[in-house]
């Protein structure tokens, strides 16, 4: 049975399991501070003048930030239960902007286990969507997670 807080265990996975996080609007405000944070000050995220030149007219999101935004989202499903996160490929498809709701779908595409009989490693093809249906990143995060004790 599946506690409803803690994320999923190994065990209860399998090859073409598929699910999806809650959604999440991204705010200007979100934007501001991850540009802070980072010092990531390319005129592309901090200049709002001048938009109609552009070829992206809206408020654009640093990918590493959606990404970031995304990992946030699937935390709930790691919770207690990832051990690590181990490598990935990511893959930027098309500009997400402030204004955009996102969500993360996820398949199962590959497992096996570890040495060690209490971890197993997955990895899932992640893809943010947003509220219009543009798939805007793709990454294939390979995580350790927690197996149940023999």
């Amino acid at each position: 049975m599946h506690i409803i807080g803690r994320g999923f265990i190994w065990d209860d996975l399998q090859v073409g399991y598929q699910f999806r996080t809650a959604a999440r609007t991204i705010a200007e405000a979100d934007l501001v501070n991850f540009v802070g944070v980072s010092w990531m000050n390319e005129e592309l995220f901090t200049n709002d003048s001048d938009r109609d030149r552009r070829a992206i007219k809206g408020r654009v999101d640093p990918g590493v930030m959606v990404y970031a935004i995304a990992e946030g989202l699937l935390t709930p499903s790691m919770q207690e239960t990832g051990l690590a996160f181990l490598n990935a490929t990511v893959d930027i498809k098309g500009p997400t902007c402030v204004g955009d709701t996102v969500h993360v779908e996820c398949e199962v595409i590959e497992m096996r286990p570890t040495s060690k009989p209490d971890r197993g490693l997955v990895r899932t093809m992640n893809k943010v969507v947003t509220h219009a249906g543009a798939v805007t990143l793709t990454y294939n995060p390979l995580r350790m997670m927690q197996r149940r004790q023999a």
